[in-house]
Formats: C-alpha cells, structure tokens, sequence
C-alpha cells in the first residue's frame, strides 16, 4: 500500500518576521526583524537587518525548530 502526501498548495515556504526596535551597526538602518533561521549548527532566534541582512542577535534556538514535541508540554 503506497502512502502519499498532499502536494502543497502554498507556491513558497514563508516564515513570520516580527519587525524589532533599533538601529542596524551595520548600514544604519531602522529595519531590523527576528525570525528562527535553520543553519549547519542548528536552529537559531536572530534578529537581523532587512535591508542588508547584518546580524543584531544570534542565539540557539529550540532543537527541532519549529516543531514542539507533546512531551515538551508536561
């Protein structure tokens, strides 16, 4: 019995930004926004500049991203 997935509807894979307060060191700029990125370390929390990609902050994130495990919530 083969199993197959629903092909997405959605042309593209997105990510909510949260626009932030400050100013960019890099270009000056007052564009800065957060967002969980997916690296070769890991999952990261980074608060970077829209306009020229500077980043403000860095920290590890959750392990798996954005999944959340039920175990999580106990």
């Amino acid at each position: 019995m083969a199993i197959t997935n629903p092909r997405p509807t959605e042309p593209t894979l997105s990510v909510v930004r949260e626009d932030v307060e400050g100013t960019c060191p890099g270009c000056g700029q007052r564009r800065l926004q957060a967002y969980p990125v997916l690296s070769e370390a890991g999952w990261f929390d980074v608060v970077k500049c829209a306009a020229c990609l500077t980043d403000v902050r860095r920290v590890p994130g959750p392990k798996l991203g954005p999944i959340e495990l039920l175990a999580d919530r106990i």
